[in-house]
């Protein structure tokens, strides 16, 4: 497809160009000079290279200058630190036509192509971050090295509610085979968005050699050389296109089912895709990934994918209504109340990114030295799988202690307390802490559900309040609720977003409102699953009834991983606070004091089914629903509390609630978090009478 820079600008004026620059370099052993390309969008690391149209034109231009200078081989790499990250997203977002869709995935497999098909040997010289479209710029040439630097490595689309479509699908089964490109197109995309370490790509085979960093092109341009005379062969995997292929469709099936519940339309065309790579035609297979790619560019689950990436790539980093970041006072000392897991996982996470000494304290000399014990063998792991080195171990161990006496808070800046959700004993714990901490020292709660201003009311300084609410599990989740009280001053605030933002989380400001954001929805999405099935619906129906959905778990298991007392626990709260919305269930009464905590059980051949003594007490009504209305119910109790906790000013906006779900509860891109998917559905009117957001926010423009 050829088409002029013009052309190209008009599809996307606002484009931040990649420029792709031709140079020829004489490099020993070789009589015919390189044709070195560099692509480089002109901005500093924080800003990784994109193609869009006018990017692509650009490169296209510059390989036909390094073709035509008869080369003996042409080397394409990235700016400093970058090689590149993939398609202009924004440029997808603005598309307001499937041709656009088309256009812009012929474009860039014409031009990757240019690579493939060149008689004069390629090679992609990946000296840094690779993900999307430039790896597959990358497996569109002959050879690839790597950098040992390289910050990430990944194929991310599927995550994103795409699929690689810029040869991707095809390139990549039939450079490593079937089943070593599921884990890399759909495993780790679905796990998190997972990237690839170095020696993993090497291992893998996407990439043929791995050089350090401090001479990485002056050593890829030597083993060009030796490629180019024929003294390096590189071996190539055979690819099995029977039956591993087949094994390989299936394990992808099983992941994309697992993680979407066929939700997802991009996964699903991922795998019709792997299936067509099996006769490795590129050109038949790039055909179907334009036309996939053009028939998702106009669909909503996509630009709903592309709002939830904005939220955290944007949004998440910007949070609406922090105050100004110079208020924020110098945290040197951390203090823990409590050692149980919870404040084990924080103490080892304000260790890891603070570089702080942090001291715990608890009830009995047993529990600060099991929480003592429990950092030092996570940091013991870090460093026996080589993620941390033994001096870096010993440095961190060194900054952990444990003591019976809050007096240990003398000299520390912000004291988190992770202790028993009760109103009384918080209050009592933040009276203990204040009359050994400075005036200045912010104290934080990790409450999940109880009201902040109620917990710093009987101290004498109440504006150093503020919440501090991880997800379980505090390692991994990358959510942090921070709740200004009533009379949180701005300095205290400042200080926790700079704190979290230190801890590598994602901060949203929200009010002091029961629950907050995360556990508010969940609690009353949930409640509605179990009011359906304490009418009568059977646990297989109320558990499947979400599935459309593709969230990363059924409520049942859901309920099972938070633990079914501390969900009885915030039913309650949530009960007390507005009881004409939020049930408690009698049933999960008798499930909690009966010490149950899961409704499924699993025999020898991982067949589900109900746990016979849990069917046994609960009881029963005699209206049960069908999923369809399990599910219909649900999701109309989360428009109506959405809209009121907006009404209610408990975050900025909705951008706010959607990245709270995305990021605290897992919640997929494809559905945008939650509210464009109850824009689309018709949900959100039917209940609240308006839209969450306008057209064309999170969805296809009218």
């Amino acid at each position: 497809m050829t088409i002029t820079a013009e052309e190209a600008k008009a599809i996307f004026p606002d484009e931040v160009v990649t420029v792709a620059k031709t140079r020829l370099i004489s490099v020993p052993g070789l009589d015919k000079p390189v044709a070195f390309i560099t692509i480089d969008n002109g901005l500093d690391h924080t800003r990784p290279s994109t193609f869009g149209p006018q990017s692509l034109v650009s490169l296209g231009a510059a390989f036909d200058e390094a073709y035509a200078a008869s080369p003996a081989a042409i080397a394409v790499t990235g700016k400093p630190f970058i090689f590149a990250v993939g398609a202009d997203l924004t440029a997808v977002e603005q598309a307001t036509d499937r041709s656009q869709g088309v256009t812009i995935g012929k474009l860039g497999h014409d031009v990757f192509k240019k690579f493939t098909d060149s008689d004069v040997p390629t090679f992609a010289f990946v000296n840094g971050a690779v993900m999307g479209g430039g790896l597959e710029l990358a497996l569109s040439c002959h050879y690839r090295t790597l950098a040992s630097n390289a910050a990430a490595i990944a194929l991310p689309e599927v995550f994103l509610g795409l699929f690689p479509g810029w040869g991707g699908t095809q390139l990549l089964p039939n450079l490593i085979g079937a089943n070593d490109a599921v884990t890399v197109i759909f495993e780790n995309a679905l796990n998190q968005n997972k990237m690839l370490k170095p020696k993993e790509a090497l291992a893998l085979g996407i990439a043929d050699v791995l050089f350090d960093s401090a001479d990485y092109l002056e050593q890829s341009l030597l083993w060009l050389s030796g490629v180019v005379r024929g003294e390096i062969t590189v071996p190539r995997k055979e690819i099995d296109r029977g039956e591993a292929w087949d094994a390989a469709v299936a394990r992808a099936k099983g992941i994309v089912h697992g993680k979407t519940k066929g939700a997802a339309p991009g996964a699903l065309k991922a795998l019709e895709l792997l299936e067509l790579a099996r006769e490795n035609d590129l050109d038949k297979g790039y055909a179907a990934e334009t036309e996939g790619l053009a028939d998702l560019v106009m669909s909503d689950e996509l630009r709903a994918g592309l709002y939830s990436f904005n939220l955290v790539q944007k949004r998440a980093k910007r949070p609406a209504g922090a105050p100004d970041k110079s208020l924020a006072r110098k945290v040197t000392k951390v203090g823990v109340v409590g050692a149980g897991l919870m404040a084990s996982q924080m103490a080892l996470l304000f260790i890891r990114r603070l570089h702080v000494p942090v001291v715990l304290t608890d009830i009995d000399q047993a529990r600060v030295d099991k929480g003592v014990g429990y950092v030092h063998s996570e940091i013991d792991k870090l460093a026996g799988k080589k993620r941390i080195s033994p001096d870096e171990a010993n440095r961190l161990k060194a900054l952990v202690s444990g003591s019976l006496d809050k007096a240990a808070f003398s000299d520390a800046d912000f004291v988190i307390e992770a202790v028993f959700e009760d109103l009384a004993v918080k209050q009592q714990v933040f009276a203990e802490v204040e009359e050994h901490v400075s005036a200045e020292a912010i104290l934080a709660t990790n409450t999940s559900s109880l009201s902040i201003t109620d917990m710093a009311s009987k101290l004498k300084h109440p504006e150093r309040v503020v919440g501090f609410h991880f997800f379980n599990p505090v390692a991994v989740m990358p959510l942090l609720e921070i709740v200004r009280a009533e009379q949180t001053d701005d300095a205290t605030l400042a200080t926790a977003f700079s704190i979290g933002k230190q801890l590598k989380k994602s901060s949203v400001l929200v009010k002091d409102a029961p629950a907050f954001v995360v556990n508010r929805l969940l609690t009353r999405f949930m409640g509605e699953v179990i009011k359906s099935v304490d009418e009568g619906t059977s646990f297989e129906v109320a558990d499947r009834a979400t599935e459309p959905l593709g969230l990363p778990m059924s409520p049942m298991i859901l309920l099972q991983l938070v633990g079914s007392a501390v969900a009885l626990h915030v039913s309650e709260t949530m009960h007390g606070a507005f009881p004409d919305r939020f049930s408690v269930s009698e049933n999960m009464k008798k499930f909690v004091a009966a010490g149950k905590g899961a409704v499924w059980q699993w025999d020898s051949t991982g067949k589900q089914t109900v746990d016979p003594e849990v069917q046994a007490l609960w009881q029963f009504g005699d209206a049960p629903l069908t999923g369809d209305e399990v599910k219909n119910r649900a999701l109309e109790a989360l428009a109506e509390e959405i809209r009121i906790m907006l009404d209610e000013g408990v975050v900025a906006e909705a951008q706010d609630i959607d990245l709270c779900m995305l990021l605290g509860a897992g919640w997929p891109f494809w559905l945008g978090g939650i509210t464009p998917y109850l824009d689309r559905t018709g949900i959100s009117e039917k209940v609240t009478g308006k839209r969450f957001l306008a057209p064309g926010v999170a969805s296809v423009p009218a």
